[in-house]
């Protein structure tokens, strides 16, 4: 098993995963909350330890040619990335007052938790075009030990990525959970998921 693979893997795994998206923001959110996020890390790294061996041990091409199912996941993260923008909007304009008393009465138990990371992922299109289609696509021209090294080098990327950017945020959740840092944060996670859904939306009738 080449080393140098594997450095190779965990290269270009980490500039598909760290760009912030409506995965990255999630994780942040729930570190700053200091609810259940290494769990959210744990979910969202299994998940891409799963769609990266689809696509580089040969689910890559099946997805990129079910244009039917790509629609359909758009469509889905669309909905999805709208809904959680409408949400973090809501959260940013809040009293301070009324933020801590929804904290206190909504805070998400980790079924909950366990959801949105599922429903963040899954519902992400560039998820299946990053690591299904893209990393697969090149993951699948190595051959033997050294597909495998590939393989694990950008799964790698993504446990160490997620769990950095949650632990991190946990460390600093009492400066970021400060109103107006919070505040900036929600707007800025609010402005993310609404140009993503834009953007998807706007390939969709291209």
């Amino acid at each position: 098993m080449s080393f140098w693979v594997l450095l190779q893997g965990f290269g270009l795994g980490a500039t598909m995963i760290i760009p912030i998206g409506a995965q990255n923001a999630y994780v942040l959110n729930q570190g700053i909350k200091r609810q259940h996020h290494l769990t959210t890390a744990t979910i969202c790294s299994l998940l891409d330890t799963l769609f990266i061996s689809l696509g580089i041990f040969g689910g890559g091409a099946f997805l990129s040619q079910n244009e039917t199912l790509l629609t359909l996941v758009t469509l889905g993260g669309i909905a999805f990335l709208l809904f959680y923008g409408a949400l973090s909007l809501k959260s940013a304009f809040r009293s301070a007052q009324s933020r801590e008393d929804s904290q206190a009465v909504l805070a998400r138990g980790r079924r909950t938790v366990i959801l949105g990371a599922l429903a963040v992922t899954l519902l992400n299109p560039h998820l299946y075009l990053d690591t299904v289609v893209i990393l697969g696509s090149i993951g699948g021209q190595f051959e033997g030990d050294d597909r495998i090294a590939f393989a694990l080098g950008t799964i790698m990327a993504s446990f160490c990525w997620f769990y950095a950017l949650s632990m991190g945020a946990a460390k600093l959740g009492p400066t970021l959970s400060k109103p107006r840092v919070k505040q900036g944060i929600d707007i800025g996670v609010a402005l993310m998921m609404f140009t993503i859904a834009a953007m998807l939306a706007k390939g969709l009738m291209a």
